[in-house]
């Protein structure tokens, strides 16, 4: 079995359903590292793995705080990294502590941080093109386990 996937959606409504199929086969610890150009549906697709995590709370883009924190099944840790500029300033937040805990850390633009990405996690990355291709890659044996499970 193959250690990626690829989807093709042609709704948001579709995004989120496969985003929710994701969530469902999480475990504790996964990082998931969202790429996609602006629009693509990073935030449309956190919100059915939040859905398949059980969270109940409303999920938007974190522009403007870099993380929010929503409980469900697990604790879920969702970054977005758009205004980052240096990688310092996710450390002066304690990444690892999220990175490497109980919950699960999903991260839109992780390409700002690659260096500090867990060396296995899940690339997801989102083009569009006649609806949206979605490509979900595991980097290591744990994210390989749970793909297996999609």
């Amino acid at each position: 079995m193959s250690d990626k996937f690829t989807f093709h959606t042609d709704s948001a409504e579709d995004t989120e359903c496969l985003g929710e199929r994701i969530g469902a086969v999480l475990e504790p610890g996964i990082v998931l590292a969202l790429m996609g150009d602006l629009g693509a549906g990073k935030t449309t697709l956190t919100k059915g793995i939040a859905r398949g995590l059980e969270v109940s709370d409303l999920i938007h883009s974190p522009t403007f705080n870099l993380i929010h924190e929503h409980f469900g099944r697990i604790p879920v840790y969702h970054f977005d990294l758009y205004r980052l500029t240096t990688p310092a300033e996710l450390e002066d937040l304690g990444y690892e502590d999220y990175f490497y805990s109980e919950g699960t850390a999903i991260i839109e633009w992780p390409e700002k941080i690659l260096e500090l990405l867990p060396p296995d996690h899940i690339e997801i990355r989102i083009t569009e093109s006649n609806g949206r291709t979605i490509e979900v890659t595991a980097t290591g044996p744990s994210s390989a386990k749970l793909l297996k499970k999609l």
